[in-house]
């Protein structure tokens, strides 16, 4: 089963019986909503990139981009070779680096604000930086009503009872259908996570990569 955008918005109405006027509006969010949460969910492999930016010397800021969701992993060029950073949270850094005047060769970077991440130590030089990360995909709900995209072509139930969640909250709709709908939509996250998975660790074992353990 698959979706364009006009059939998932229609599949949404069928469920709910609705077709007043403010829930028709809302459809839309009702979608992008449920799609944020699968990708927050869920590491799909389909949606990693590599972005290559620059470290200023004494500047411990690095811009994120627009489309980030989760780094998979961010290293630097030094001296010709290539030294992965470790990712820790803001308050490590600030403990390891207290005065950001301090410069170095970095080492640990962590997710600053919806902006910037920050390294530690400060820069002490310029470095090329690779970030492999999982990024936001465009939304269905950003193409024609004919379009489709990867969530609503090969996670359509997922896609499908994560938008009824929404709506029916929306709608504050009976306690029974909402959790029914949840658990839905859960066991749908769990067939995609599984497929995930399963595809990773058969593409370390191709790749002679470790697996990467998952929280």
């Amino acid at each position: 089963m698959s979706y364009t955008l006009a059939q998932l918005k229609t599949a949404i109405q069928d469920y709910t019986e609705n077709t007043e006027t403010s829930f028709v509006t809302n459809l839309p969010t009702f979608i992008k909503n449920a799609e944020q949460r699968i990708f927050k969910l869920v590491d799909l492999e389909f949606f990693r990139k590599n972005a290559t930016s620059a470290l200023t010397s004494s500047d411990p800021f690095l811009s994120v981009p627009p489309d980030y969701l989760a780094s998979f992993s961010l290293s630097i060029t030094n001296s010709s070779s290539k030294e992965f950073l470790l990712q820790k949270d803001v308050n490590f850094i600030q403990e390891y680096t207290p005065n950001p005047a301090t410069t170095g060769v970095p080492k640990y970077y962590a997710y600053f604000d919806v902006s910037n991440f920050i390294v530690a130590p400060t820069p002490d030089s310029n470095y090329t930086c690779e970030l492999h990360y999982y990024y936001r995909p465009a939304s269905l709900t950003a193409g024609a009503d004919s379009g489709t995209t990867w969530l609503s072509t090969n996670a359509s139930v997922a896609l499908l009872y994560g938008s009824l969640v929404e709506a029916y909250t929306f709608m504050k709709g009976e306690q029974d259908m909402l959790s029914m709908y949840e658990k839905q939509f859960t066991e749908a996250l769990s067939r995609i996570k599984d497929l995930a998975e399963a595809r990773e660790n058969s593409d370390a074992y191709r790749r002679g990569l470790p697996d990467r353990p998952r929280t």
